[in-house]
């Protein structure tokens, strides 16, 4: 089943390809600079969250641990 999907995706594929016409356009430097500006801020984005996520309760678990430490016996 996903064969026969997967063969009439890439023959509709090829034909699209196959029938394309120049787009006579110019893109400056600005623009590539600017997807690799963008495509760069959303990575940061999803990785500082990542991070925010672990760091803050790694942070509150290591100050409960710190606060309590070894209990000196008293005399």
């Amino acid at each position: 089943m996903y064969l026969k999907q997967y063969l009439s995706l890439a023959a509709m594929m090829m034909l699209a390809v196959g029938f394309e016409s120049p787009a006579h356009a110019y893109l400056g430097p600005g623009v590539g600079l600017g997807a690799i500006g963008v495509t760069l801020g959303v990575i940061a984005t999803f990785v500082l969250a990542f991070l925010g996520l672990l760091w803050y309760p790694l942070k509150r678990m290591l100050k409960g641990i710190r606060t309590k430490g070894p209990k000196e016996p008293k005399p």
